[in-house]
């Protein structure tokens, strides 16, 4: 027994670190094209290096983002279930990464999944999120980062609803509205 455990241990290790490694390359050789930029204004989005990707020193991010925003986005946290203002939130629109103001999920994707969080069948653009095995405390998960600036934003589990089924639980904090007239809330 003990060595099934090890084994399948050094399996998931082995896939977070290729998994890891073949992210960093593709960001290194230019390959990220985010193919959606929201006309929703936001303040910081000056910092490209010629791929799309927005990079800043952790401490940039905490000066620019409000404490919980910084928290949830930037060291992986989650808010409580049933706190953010996007739960129960239902306006025609589009929701952007609160960081960097990438489009993420049309508001017709949005749909209650009585879980607490804003969720989503489907992301805008694909290119426009970042998949990362999640091996944590949760046990295995796919965490959803914004694939502009690594924003953690939240995780998708295989119990949405139709057309995908999928269900893209965001945090609220990692979101920004923008309505459908392009001012942000």
């Amino acid at each position: 027994m003990k060595n099934a455990h090890a084994t399948t241990m050094m399996v998931l290790i082995f896939l977070v670190i290729s998994c890891a490694q073949a992210s960093d390359a593709g960001k290194k050789e230019g390959r990220l094209q985010v193919v959606k930029k929201s006309e929703c204004p936001l303040l910081h989005t000056d910092k490209e290096d010629g791929t799309g990707y927005v990079e800043m020193p952790r401490e940039e991010w905490k000066e620019i983002l409000d404490p919980e925003t910084f928290r949830v986005t930037r060291k992986k946290g989650t808010e409580p279930a049933f706190s953010g203002q996007y739960d129960k939130f239902h306006e025609s629109g589009i929701y952007i990464c609160a960081n960097c103001g990438n489009d993420l999920y049309a508001s017709e994707t949005k749909f209650d999944s009585r879980t607490g969080w804003p969720s989503f069948y489907e992301p805008m653009a694909p290119e426009n999120i970042k998949e990362k095995l999640d091996i944590g405390l949760g046990g295995i998960r796919t965490e959803i980062l914004c694939a502009r600036c690594g924003a953690h934003l939240g995780h998708v589990f295989k119990d949405g609803p139709k057309p995908t089924g999928l269900r893209y639980c965001m945090n609220s904090v990692s979101l920004k509205f923008c309505p459908k007239n392009g001012s942000s809330d």
